[in-house]
């Protein structure tokens, strides 16, 4: 049974692929500082998988705290999720998003090169591509972020290149991926995010279920089919299984690897509104406001590369990803609070 370390683990994505993790017959051993989780995470994960988590509290730029997990534990790969990850709060706080990003990251590869345990799976994003020249992206197309939490993942996947040229031994998977949604189908794990969310799923089930009146759309002036954007969302459990297979791909020896992680189609805002009141029969208020700044109208995967490296392709449909947001979300109207 192989060990892997998860960063970021009580987090939205982290979690699942814990759970995922663990249901392929890792070992997982998880680590989260929770600057924007919960503990009760911890109990929910339990409960899935029927077993005691292991866990770290602590930050990925504590080096003592790394370095004492890798002595206690042999470490044969790592899912590195650990980061910031709003886009508007980069905007605002670059230096926080430039510091715990980048340097979270060289922490964790120093200790990882200490302990000799060379192989990552990096959660990058498809902010890295910012405005696409076309569609569907393409792991070739022209990476040009356009804000500094995209500029993070893509300053971080060249540490990652910079550090496999000096060193053959490193294997990294990169994984690009899209827009995240619905939830765990047990209900027990799903996001909640602190603060207003960011993303448009949370934003749908919590007009949904009552805890906010109305959802604000940002534009009906976008160059889509019904005029707003357009993006590609995908279920975070498939999400989280294209993890495992990437984690698993490496410690095969394979070489160093660049996916997107998507669907392969996009949906637009309005798409997502009615799916979201057809799986929880409730209406959904909105109102359209102003585009924010740097926005873009589309944004959609090519997964074949992803599909023909790791077999891997998603299951759910938009219709499952819906039902299961709202599950969570009914059984959490406030979160895990």
């Amino acid at each position: 049974m192989s060990t892997i370390l998860l960063t970021g683990a009580t987090g939205y994505i982290g979690s699942h692929t814990w759970v995922e993790l663990a249901e392929a017959g890792f070992n997982v051993i998880g680590l989260d500082n929770f600057s924007n989780s919960n503990p009760k995470v911890l109990d929910r994960i339990a409960k899935i998988t029927h077993s005691s988590p292991i866990f770290y509290g602590c930050d990925v730029r504590n080096t003592l705290a790394l370095d004492k997990i890798f002595k206690e534990h042999t470490i044969d790969g790592v899912v590195h999720f650990a980061a910031l990850k709003a886009v508007g709060e980069s905007v605002s706080e670059p230096l926080s998003y430039y510091d715990n990003n980048l340097h979270g990251l060289v922490n964790l590869l120093e200790v990882m090169k200490k302990n000799n345990s060379k192989s990552c799976v990096f959660s990058s994003s498809a902010c890295v591509y910012g405005d696409p020249e076309s569609v569907p992206i393409h792991e070739q197309a022209k990476v040009q972020p356009t804000n500094p939490y995209g500029q993070t993942k893509l300053m971080s996947e060249q540490i990652l290149h910079d550090l496999e040229r000096s060193d053959p031994e490193w294997r990294i998977a990169y994984l690009r991926y899209f827009n995240p949604s619905g939830a765990h189908p047990s209900g027990l794990i799903g996001e909640d995010p602190k603060g207003t969310p960011n993303n448009l799923s949370p934003l749908l089930t919590r007009v949904a279920v009552g805890v906010m009146d109305k959802l604000m759309v940002y534009g009906n002036d976008w160059p889509t089919p019904d005029g707003t954007g357009v993006r590609d969302y995908i279920h975070v459990v498939d999400l989280a299984r294209g993890h495992v297979k990437a984690i698993e791909y490496l410690l095969q020896g394979k070489p160093s690897v660049t996916l997107n992680l998507g669907t392969g189609r996009g949906y637009s805002v309005l798409e997502m509104i009615k799916a979201y009141e057809r799986a929880s029969d409730k209406s959904i208020p909105y109102e359209i406001v102003a585009r924010r700044p740097g926005d873009i109208a589309t944004c959609y995967a090519d997964t074949k590369l992803a599909e023909k490296t790791l077999g891997w392709k998603t299951e759910f449909n938009l219709a499952q990803m819906c039902a299961d947001g709202w599950h969570w979300q009914k059984m959490n109207p406030h979160g895990f609070d």
